[in-house]
């Protein structure tokens, strides 16, 4: 049963019009039913919050993300409208996303028969391959709002409050349904046994752990870091997949150059070598590279993106790429 203050709450949204934070009130009663064991109560209530949102003009899901990014900063929320076809990926690591988002598809009918759908993910590969964009996909596969996590807001010199706003973005997480993205996840998780370790490093590292297990909701938690070998070994076993990201290989490299390219080329043009130059490049940097032959194209009126100005493209992109690891 929803709470005297609940009660309040949506009974004075409703009177002044509030039309978000009514609904936003109402999954947190959806959550709180939850929590107490009356499953089929919270389905039906969540259900017809959900079926208020599509009737609504606006396609912003109801959330409670604007509190937080406007009190304390630690959630930026967006909608993303981006799907699994937007992203070029090897095909191993796209039959796990795949997997993913069909069990949260089946969310309802695999509780049903005591099993948990995959929804802790840790993302790990070098920087530029893919990690990011690979959350932004979810949220738009699943319909769900993304929330960025800020660690730069969360971790703060000053013991006990890092571990404070942790359990408020995790508080968020078990009350309004999302997908939440942790970036640079190894500020977070670096080894608790490191050289350059503190107290209060541990206890923020520990903190999380606990509410990482701990944590059943229905949201998405995703992961990400380019640096694996710095993790704790004690989180690996907390996520329900993790999945390996690498540089794209020649067919990836291909698709990303077309995506882009396919308008201001000839009609034959050599892809193939363009696979070749730009090998070893990440699927950000190919990305860039082409984005540079447009704009060459349209700056200098040519009629098509020659060979060679996409070979130039790429150079100077391997060169910027170099520099930055010198």
């Amino acid at each position: 049963m929803a709470s005297s203050e609940q009660l309040k709450a949506l009974l004075k949204s409703h009177v002044s019009g509030d039309r978000e934070r009514f609904l936003s009130i109402a999954l947190q009663v959806a959550a709180h039913e939850a929590r107490i064991g009356h499953g089929k109560l919270a389905l039906e209530l969540r259900d017809i919050v959900e079926k208020a949102q599509k009737q609504s003009k606006t396609v912003t899901p109801v959330s409670i993300s604007k509190g937080f990014k406007d009190v304390t900063g630690l959630l930026y929320a967006t909608t993303p409208q981006v799907r699994l076809v937007d992203l070029v990926m090897a095909d191993d690591v796209k039959g796990k996303l795949t997997r993913v988002i069909r069990e949260q598809r089946h969310l309802d009918k695999l509780r049903n028969h005591g099993l948990v759908p995959r929804r802790k993910l840790l993302l790990v590969g070098p920087p530029g391959t893919g990690k990011t964009f690979t959350a932004s996909v979810l949220a738009g596969e699943l319909g769900y709002p993304l929330f960025q996590v800020r660690l730069d807001a969360v971790i703060t010199k000053f013991m006990g409050e890092s571990a404070a706003k942790l359990r408020q973005v995790f508080d968020a997480i078990h009350e309004v349904r999302g997908v939440y993205f942790f970036d640079e996840f190894d500020a977070l998780g670096t080894q608790r046994a490191s050289l350059n370790d503190v107290g209060e490093a541990r206890r923020i590292l520990n903190s999380f752990l606990q509410m990482l297990e701990q944590d059943d909701s229905n949201s998405v938690i995703v992961c990400a870091t380019n640096h694996a070998q710095l993790l704790d070994y004690a989180l690996f076993r907390r996520f329900d997949d993790i999945i390996k990201y690498s540089l794209p290989g020649k067919d990836e490299i291909v698709a990303l150059f077309k995506r882009r390219l396919v308008p201001y080329v000839a009609r034959r043009f050599s892809w193939n070598t363009l696979a070749e130059k730009a090998k070893g490049l990440s699927s950000a940097e190919v990305t860039l590279a082409a984005q540079d032959a447009i704009k060459d194209l349209l700056i200098h009126e040519h009629e098509f993106i020659t060979l060679d100005m996409a070979l130039t493209a790429i150079d100077d992109r391997r060169g910027m790429s170099y520099e930055m690891h010198q």
